[in-house]
């Protein structure tokens, strides 16, 4: 049978291995890059953020057997991470720096052309997000680094490495700090202190400004209190001195605690009050 059909089944077999070498599977998470003779011709699966999830073409395609092959390039969102860098921050300050990196190959074309592996686009990228991450941080404080102004950083040096990025067909997404501390030892403790003594200094002055602004008030209070019993005691002085002496009799019979006794003259000046029933 084999000597009467060996020319047919070995023309299947030819044709079964050239329409598999023919079929290539792109799936939903990889693009793929049709190269042709060396050069991109077209892109599989390529990435759209305006096209619906499981309609961007992925799954089975054609080529053209030893004239194209596919280059497969992730179409997720990848991680770039840099550990443990040394930064030296504007107020002399040794920091030790641990960052990461959230980035898309949106231009799979640029990518193969000037990449052409998404290893070798880290190894490009490490370097740039270390540099811009220097830069940055040599410009700001350590202190600054625990405000809000942190947010501000990061915002630079992501658009500094997007820049970068997008001359090999990435977009970089987001730059995020997961640990800038200064080193153990003498240096940390330093820094500590130098804190707690800033922090110290700062709330002496706030409260210098309130004994400040309370002296001014109880000034102004009193001022106010002395032109009010001026004018009372230009319209009644009679009155005024009335009251004034009850507000001393009060102070001077309920100021004390305990038993005590006052022994005066009937005809003190300080009861003269109690000598005119009449009024």
């Amino acid at each position: 049978m084999w000597e009467r059909y060996k020319t047919a089944i070995v023309a299947v077999a030819v044709l079964a291995v050239l329409a598999m070498s023919m079929m290539v599977i792109v799936p939903e998470t990889h693009q793929g890059v049709v190269i042709r003779t060396g050069e991109p011709n077209r892109v599989i699966n390529r990435f759209d953020p305006d096209e619906p999830y499981g309609q961007t073409g992925a799954g089975l395609s054609w080529r053209i057997p030893i004239l194209e092959r596919v280059q497969m390039v992730d179409r997720r969102v990848l991680d770039l991470d840099m550990e443990g860098e040394t930064v030296l921050s504007n107020d002399q300050q040794r920091l030790e720096v641990n960052a990461y990196a959230r980035y898309r190959i949106f231009d799979p074309v640029l990518f193969v052309q000037s990449a052409s592996s998404e290893e070798q686009l880290v190894n490009q990228l490490e370097p740039i997000l270390t540099s811009v991450l220097r830069q940055e941080l040599g410009r700001r404080t350590f202190a600054s680094l625990l405000t809000p102004e942190r947010g501000t950083a990061m915002s630079n040096i992501r658009a500094a490495l997007d820049r970068q990025a997008r001359q090999y067909g990435a977009q970089v997404l987001d730059v995020r700090i997961k640990r800038a501390d200064l080193p153990q030892g003498t240096p940390l403790q330093a820094a500590f202190n130098r804190m707690e003594s800033d922090r110290q200094e700062e709330a002496e002055t706030i409260r210098a400004g309130g004994r400040r602004d309370a002296q001014i008030i109880r000034a102004e209070a009193e001022a106010n209190a002395a032109q009010i019993y001026a004018e009372a005691y230009n319209q009644d002085p009679d009155f005024y001195d009335f009251f004034r002496a009850m507000q001393s009799y009060r102070s001077t019979f309920e100021g004390g605690s305990g038993e005590s006794s006052i022994i005066l003259s009937p005809d003190n000046e300080y009861l003269r009050q109690f000598r005119n029933p009449g009024r």
